[in-house]
């Protein structure tokens, strides 16, 4: 099977690369080139942003899949539509779990969950290139499976609730140094972890499979935790008992707009997926790292390299910022 990979190297997509390469289908990444395929697979060498340069470079090539990891809004699902209309057996766009409803109106999260995100216009451009490409299923049979992730992570970085432009290394620090680490609202809502080669496994499950066509499929764990428990489970692996903070999400928000989205329209709801549509599609299928697991994971990996070490001042100052207003406000509803 020939699959075309647009991106490629993201925290998603290199675990799917890889294994749909360890089941022996010819891999091809379309990319700008600024990271090396790994070896055995083509790297197509294209700036995505450019629609003539990347029909320039698949001219005469037909794939049995394509998926785009790299499609945020309409703008780019009208290029793929125009690019790859009976080039390809099925077309994967990854969408997000942060498009269902918010807030939800029920616990258990479907596919036939509404979509419905007013906090965060990533998930509502997302909810629209869906829409695109549903009509284009409908209008000529444009052979579409629709992927939703939750939160997705790898080894290369802890996955946290909050944390600034260099990743969740600085949260790490603040436990490390007995600083006050933030977790947004009681800590109580409910998430949802899944490791990247647990979604490998179900996202190529997915290539090639005609039950799939037409269709929107979330892949997560079945595995949820509170934020509470995720923090503690963090401190017990790198070896502190962290110093957890509890701030509103809209506290948060005021002292930075852009965790509107990420907080009020994803992370502070709580979540439980039904899993058992994407079990049906693909016979088998079951996440098997535990959160704790893939945590373990990650920080012997962070260990080993240093170089993802990365501090950032920057967000450092601003959790002591808002802790201190935080705290300040409590001293005075006390006093008042």
């Amino acid at each position: 099977m020939k699959v075309l990979f647009l991106g490629g190297t993201g925290t998603i997509s290199s675990a799917c690369a890889a294994l749909a390469q360890e089941l022996g289908w010819q891999v091809a990444l379309m990319n700008r080139g600024s990271r090396p395929a790994p070896e055995g697979m083509e790297l197509i060498q294209a700036d995505c942003s450019d629609p003539d340069a990347m029909k320039a470079a698949l001219e005469g090539r037909e794939f049995d899949v394509v998926a785009d990891f790299i499609a945020f809004t309409p703008l780019h699902i009208q290029r793929d539509l125009e690019l790859f209309r009976g080039r390809c057996g099925q077309y994967i766009f990854i969408s997000s779990a942060s498009a269902y409803q918010k807030p939800a109106s029920h616990y258990k999260i479907t596919e036939s969950t509404p979509l419905c995100n007013p906090y965060w216009q990533y998930s509502r451009d997302k909810i629209a290139c869906e829409e695109l490409l549903m009509e284009a299923y409908r209008g000529f049979g444009f052979p579409v499976t629709i992927v939703r992730p939750s939160h997705t992570y790898c080894e290369r970085s802890i996955p946290v609730a909050l944390h600034g432009k260099n990743g969740s290394w600085q949260v790490i620090r603040r436990m490390q140094e007995g600083k006050p680490v933030i977790v947004h609202g009681d800590g109580l809502s409910l998430w949802t972890f899944t490791f990247h080669t647990d979604f490998a496994k179900a996202f190529c499950g997915l290539m090639g499979n005609p039950h799939a066509l037409g269709e929107a499929v979330h892949i997560t764990s079945d595995e949820t935790l509170t934020w509470n428990q995720a923090y503690e489970i963090i401190g017990r692996t790198i070896g502190v008992k962290p110093n957890l903070v509890h701030i509103s999400s809209d506290f948060l928000a005021a002292f930075n707009p852009e965790l509107l989205g990420s907080l009020l329209g994803d992370k502070a709801n709580s979540v439980v997926f039904d899993n058992s549509k994407i079990k049906r599609l693909v016979p088998g299928f079951c996440a098997q790292v535990r959160y704790d697991q893939g945590v373990a994971r990650c920080w012997e990996y962070l260990q080993a390299h240093r170089e993802l070490q990365k501090e950032d001042p920057s967000f450092d100052a601003w959790c002591d910022r808002v802790i201190a207003a935080h705290f300040a406000g409590l001293r005075g509803a006390a006093r008042g």
